[in-house]
């Protein structure tokens, strides 16, 4: 069996290191911000290469957060990619603000800078871009919109971590740009983490007052604030791992190689473009018989993901929120399948997979 991922094969060179990290933080006994979280926060930040990182819970936390620290009136409009992943959108409306979606390109999945002015009023008061798969969006169409009608830009980088668009580092373009570290990214903690990064200095005090109970003096409250911390022992496995990132990006571009080098063209491939570092948390295809190539993949002992099967404005939470139709979604949702594509794969795993595709 090709598995989708096994998080155990792709941790397994981390082993040793996560169980002396784990260890020093055990003898340390200081567990809530201490200094593996101000370590990797001074680490991504330089990665990243911007001025500050945030360790948050989570990648919904990071992008509520990042919404609330920009303070726009409730009930102002966040432009947001029709196909995204829902917690994009739940950030937006836990944060009090209205998503507006915005079809996606078809060939790139991720938002369309073409469709962006159309939806735009005077309630509009940011573009949350979602870089999806590990694709970078088209972010100097994007920023020359949001300087035209002084709308702040936030990044949503969850699948996207160290994927440059123009050579520039995805995260580094906007306002604020949120990170999930779930245990499957590219970037992947051993279980739920996230983090905020900026160059701003006073919406960085504000995000980490946010994240500790609106309080940067114990006791002393200066905002309604949030729990949400990233754990000391997910920081100190993160810093561990950050360390390799590049060689996980390079292996999943390598094995992204395999199948574009190799499947036929009856599969509609991730589009290509020179402007875009592409990182491959997710190697999506799409063919109109997307159900019954998954069942064929099963039986031959290949397991797929579909990301997603429902687009946001069918599912039952958000029904009451959209009324529009957004053809172009629905049909990505409708026939994308996502490949086995991770650091445990190998060439051959890879190779393997797409000669039982081939034969489709």
């Amino acid at each position: 069996m090709i598995e989708y991922e096994n998080l155990n094969k792709s941790n397994n060179i981390f082993f040793k290191e996560f169980d002396t990290a784990f260890q020093e933080i055990l003898k340390e006994g200081q567990f809530i911000l201490g200094k593996n979280v101000a370590a990797f926060e001074k680490h991504f930040a330089g990665y990243c290469g911007v001025k500050y990182c945030i360790g948050v819970a989570n990648g919904l936390d990071a992008i509520t957060l990042s919404l609330v620290s920009l303070n726009f009136e409730k009930g102002s409009e966040i432009i947001v990619p029709a196909n995204t992943y829902i917690a994009t959108i739940l950030g937006i409306l836990h944060a009090g603000y209205k998503p507006v979606l915005v079809e996606p390109d078809i060939n790139t999945y991720n938002i369309d800078p073409g469709k962006i002015e159309a939806a735009i009023n005077n309630k509009t008061k940011g573009i949350l871009v979602v870089h999806l798969y590990g694709k970078p969006c088209k972010m100097d169409k994007i920023c020359n919109i949001s300087k035209k009608y002084k709308l702040k830009i936030i990044e949503d980088c969850a699948q996207s971590h160290g994927a440059k668009y123009q050579n520039k580092i995805v995260g580094s373009f906007g306002d604020v740009a949120a990170f999930s570290f779930y245990p499957t990214k590219n970037l992947g903690a051993l279980g739920d983490a996230g983090a905020i990064i900026l160059n701003n200095d006073e919406l960085n005090i504000t995000i980490l007052k946010l994240r500790n109970y609106g309080s940067s003096v114990k006791y002393i409250n200066d905002v309604v604030g949030y729990n949400s911390r990233l754990d000391e022992i997910q920081a100190g496995f993160l810093s561990i791992k950050l360390k390799k990132l590049d060689e996980i990006n390079a292996h999943k571009r390598k094995l992204a190689g395999i199948y574009f080098d190799n499947l036929k063209n009856d599969f509609i491939k991730p589009d290509l473009d020179s402007d875009c570092f592409d990182v491959y948390h997710i190697f999506n295809i799409r063919h109109p018989k997307r159900n019954q190539l998954k069942q064929y993949l099963e039986k031959n002992n290949i397991q797929t993901e579909i990301h997603y099967p429902v687009p946001p404005h069918k599912q039952k939470a958000l029904q009451d929120l959209f009324k529009e139709e957004y053809p172009i979604s629905e049909k990505i949702h409708d026939t994308t399948l996502s490949l086995p594509i991770s650091f445990c794969h190998s060439v051959d795993d890879i190779s393997r997979v797409t000669e039982v595709l081939n034969k489709f």
